[in-house]
C-alpha cells in the first residue's frame, strides 16, 4: 500500500475521530433540548441532518486544507530561492524550525508538527535530526519536508582549497567548509603511524590532498576524507607520471616538495619548467639548492620580501642554504599544473638563478657564476632603490 495512501487514511481516520466526538455531542444537546420543549421529533432529525451537513462538509475543506499542507506547500521561500540548511549534532525538531523560518514562511507550524508526529518523526530514541547539508525547494509540502530529513538525504557540498602554506592553514581551510573541526584533521596530519597508511610522513602528509575542486558530504568524517583524498590521490598518479617519477629519480613526495619550490619562486608559468630543471640540475650535482622561500618557510614568516644573512643563518632542515637537497616536505600544497612543470622539465645546463630587477615575478637563468652575481648586484641595487629591506 503507497505511504502516502496510509498518511492520508491517518489523517481522516484522526479528522475522522474528532467530527465522530463533535457530533456525539452536539446530538445529545440537540435531543435534549428538543424533548425539554416537546417538539417534533421529525423537526429535531432535521435539524441534526443539517448539523451533520455543515460539520462534514467544514471537516472536508479541514482535511483537503491539510492535504494541501502536506503534499503541496506549507514552507515557502520568502524570496523565491532555494536554500541550504546545515545541520550539526543534536539539533532538535525547534531548532531545525528557527533554522528554517530564517529565510522561509511556515504557514502552519502546527500542522507540520501534526504531520511530523503522524510521520513517527523525530523517534524517542532518535530524538535529533540528522547532520548534513540539506536543500529545501522555494516551495514544498510537510511530506517533503519530513521525508528529506528523516531519511538524511542531503547534498554533496563542494570543496576546495588552495594557496596552502601549512597543515594548521589546511585544516583551517576545510573546517571552514565541513562540519570537521580542524584539531580532528590537524591531528590525524601530524600522527606518524596514521600517515604511514598512505605511505607518508607528518612532514609530506599535505602533499596527500591535491588542489582541486571536490564533491562531499559536509558532515564527512576526517578519516572518510583522508580515504576520499588517497583515491584522487592515486587517480592523479598514473602510471605515466610514476614513470617520469622513476626516470627523474624522485619520488612523489619528492615531485610535490620539488613544485612547492618552484611555484614559491615564481608565479610565471613560463619560467616554471625552467625553474624545475635548474633545481633539477642542482639536485644532480649535488649541489645546495640555495631556495630563498625555503629560507622564508624556515623563518615562519611568509610576508618576508628580502632574504638577509641573518635568515640563512636559521637552522633548520628546510633551509636550504645550510642543507643539501630537497627538504623534509612541501613548503606549500602545489598545484597539478607544476608537479607536471616538475615532472616535465626544461632540459637546459642552468643552475643559477635570480629575480629580475623589473620586479615582475620573472627571473634571469645562466650557466654562469659570474653573470648570475651580476644578475645579483642588478636585484640587490633595485632593492636598495626602492628602499627594500
Amino acid at each position: 500500500m503507497p505511504k502516502n495512501f496510509v498518511l492520508s487514511k491517518k489523517i481522516a481516520n484522526f479528522a475522522a475521530q474528532n467530527c465522530y466526538h463533535s457530533l456525539r455531542n452536539m446530538t445529545k444537546t440537540t435531543e435534549k433540548k428538543h424533548t425539554s420543549k416537546r417538539k417534533p421529533k421529525k423537526r429535531s432529525v432535521v435539524v441534526i441532518e443539517i448539523v451533520l451537513s455543515i460539520t462534514f462538509a467544514l471537516l472536508l475543506a479541514l482535511a483537503g486544507h491539510e492535504a494541501y499542507r502536506l503534499f503541496s506547500s506549507n514552507i515557502k521561500s520568502r524570496d523565491g530561492e532555494a536554500h541550504l540548511i546545515y545541520i550539526r549534532p543534536e539539533t532538535t525538531l525547534d531548532r531545525l524550525l528557527e533554522m528554517v523560518e530564517e529565510n522561509y514562511t511556515i504557514s502552519s507550524p502546527m500542522s507540520l508538527r501534526l504531520h511530523a508526529m503522524l510521520m513517527h518523526w523525530p523517534t524517542a530514541e532518535r530524538p535529533f535530526i540528522r547532520t548534513g547539508c540539506y536543500q529545501i525547494s522555494a516551495e514544498e509540502g510537510d511530506l517533503q519536508f519530513i521525508r528529506r530529513f528523516r531519511s538524511g538525504a542531503q547534498v554533496p557540498v563542494k570543496l576546495t582549497f588552495n594557496n596552502i602554506r601549512t597543515d594548521e592553514q589546511l585544516a583551517a581551510r576545510l573546517s571552514q567548509q565541513l562540519m570537521l573541526d580542524s584539531a580532528e584533521i590537524v591531528d590525524r596530519l601530524r600522527d606518524a603511524d596514521y600517515m604511514e597508511d598512505f605511505e607518508l610522513t607528518p612532514q609530506t602528509a599535505v602533499s596527500l590532498f591535491i588542489p582541486d575542486t571536490y564533491e562531499v558530504y559536509w558532515d564527512i568524517t576526517a578519516d572518510q576524507l583522508f580515504r576520499k583524498m588517497q583515491r584522487a590521490y592515486q587517480d592523479w598518479w598514473t602510471a605515466d607520471r610514476i614513470h617520469k617519477a622513476e626516470a627523474l629519480k624522485l619520488k612523489r613526495w619528492e615531485v610535490a616538495t620539488l613544485a612547492s619550490i618552484v611555484e614559491e619562486e615564481t608565479n610565471k608559468d613560463e619560467d616554471k619548467p625552467i625553474v624545475a630543471g635548474l633545481y633539477q640540475n642542482r639536485l644532480r650535482i649535488g649541489m645546495p639548492l640555495q631556495s630563498d622561500p625555503t629560507v622564508k618557510y624556515a623563518s615562519g614568516d611568509f610576508g618576508l620580501k628580502r632574504i638577509t644573512n641573518a635568515h640563512l643563518a636559521i637552522e633548520s632542515p628546510y633551509n636550504t642554504y645550510k642543507y643539501a637537497g630537497l627538504p623534509p616536505g612541501p613548503i606549500r600544497i602545489p598545484t597539478k599544473k607544476t608537479m607536471d612543470y616538475v615532472l616535465n622539465p626544461t632540459k637546459s645546463n642552468y643552475i643559477y638563478m635570480c629575480a629580475s630587477d623589473k620586479l615582475d615575478g620573472t627571473h634571469r637563468f645562466t650557466s654562469s657564476y659570474a653573470e648570475h652575481l651580476a644578475n645579483a648586484r642588478r636585484y640587490q641595487q633595485k632593492l636598495n632603490q626602492l628602499g627594500i629591506h
